[in-house]
Order: C-alpha cells, then structure tokens, then sequence
C-alpha cells in the first residue's frame, strides 16, 4: 500500500533582526564620587537620626513626669518657681506641699531650698521655700540654702557648693514632673546620685496641653545640656 504524501514543512518564521547594544562597562568610582557618596549617606543618616533623638529626649521627659522615684536619700532638693514677696506661687507651692510630705515620711534628714531673686524682689526663692517649711514644723537646722541660682544648672552647681564636705551624695529632687529629666542629668553632672519626685498637685496638670508646651522646653534644654554631659 502506498503511504499518503506528507505536507511539504513551512520555512521557519524569520525574527526581525535587531542589533545588539554595545556592553555597558561601568566607569570606576573616583575619589569625589566616592566622596559624595559617602556624603549623601551621612545627610540622610542625620536626617533620619534628628526626629529619633528629640522623640526619644521628649519620651525620656515623659518618663520622669510621671514615674515617683521617692526613696531614703542623703537631702532632698526643692527646686524653685515664682514667689510673690515671700508668699510662693500656686507652683512652688505644690513643689513644697510635696517636699513637705516626703520629710514628714522621714525620707531624708536635710531639705535644700533654692533659687535666687529678680532685681526688686525683697525674698530670694530659696527664702521663700524655708520660711514655708518652717511654718510646717521643718526645723530650720534642717534646711540649707542655695540663694543665688537664677536658672537650674546655676542652682544644681549652688547645690553642689553648699553641699560640699557635708557627705550628702544622694538627692531626691523635688520639682514639677517635666523638670525632673533635665535636673536628674545635672545632679549626675555634679557627682550625686539623683532620684525624681513630681509634685503631685502642681497646677500644671499631668498629660495637659500646658505640660506637653513645658516637655518641649526640656526637651531642647536637654539636647542643650547634654555636650556639658558628656564632655564635662
């Protein structure tokens, strides 16, 4: 039997040609490029590290607003606020109403007041402060003086000065929540061992818009202070 003719094969398609595009040789990095380079990543590293250091500082100052590290210490130390010819403001004397209370639990044997006066004051903050806790029953042997600070760190140093030789070497500081971190990191500064204890019933209350405008404050006096932190 015959086997039936099979279909002649269609010619293979043809593919339109194209030309190959040459090898792309990569040119070398030169010192400048290089440099650049090296460049455009420290930027970007320092962009990316500046809104992580101010989140972390303003959640350090949180913390310290709201965490009571009341415990025995050598002296505590009430920080000053405003006072009104010898008569505290509602914020200094929540600072003392505090301290007052921690004495009374027998927290520390010396209570150190501080800060200085404005031009035409006739009281310095720091008499203001004793003249309150003397009326409370504190004995005014048990108080020391820090007169002349116009500002923290010039208070945390008079603090350190009038300290000197009395082998204090804890502080308990006495203070509105937010002011805590920053003072902490001076009394460190100068050599104590330093605790936190907000006053409770400041008029600036806790998690207030007040409060948040104060933590932004701390938070550049902190970044300020932290080269004198570190570098001494």
């Amino acid at each position: 039997d015959s086997h039936p003719a099979r279909p002649a094969a269609r010619p293979a398609a043809r593919r339109p040609w194209r030309p190959i595009p040459p090898a792309i040789h990569r040119q070398p990095l030169t010192r400048g490029s290089r440099a650049g380079t090296w460049l455009r990543r420290t930027v970007l590293a320092i962009a990316a590290l500046i809104p992580l250091t101010l989140l972390l500082t303003m959640a350090s100052v949180y913390w310290g607003a709201h965490n009571d590290q009341a415990r025995k210490v050598d002296a505590i130390v009430v920080l000053g606020a405003a006072q009104y010819n010898g008569l505290p403001s509602p914020v200094l004397e929540a600072r003392l109403a505090h301290a007052l209370a921690l004495w009374d639990e027998g927290l520390a044997p010396r209570i150190v007041v501080t800060g200085g006066k404005m031009p035409g004051d006739a009281y310095t903050e720091a008499e203001t402060e004793a003249n309150y806790l003397i009326e409370h029953g504190v004995p005014a042997a048990a108080i020391i003086y820090e007169n002349a600070g116009r500002d923290t760190w010039q208070s945390m140093q008079g603090v350190a000065a009038v300290l000197k030789g009395t082998g204090v070497h804890s502080l308990l500081l006495v203070s509105d929540g937010f002011h805590l971190t920053r003072t902490k990191l001076m009394a460190r500064q100068l050599g104590f061992a330093a605790y936190g204890s907000p006053a409770p019933d400041s008029p600036i209350r806790p998690w207030s818009g007040d409060e948040f405008s104060y933590v932004i404050r701390e938070t550049g006096g902190i970044l300020a202070f932290l080269p004198t932190f570190i570098f001494g």
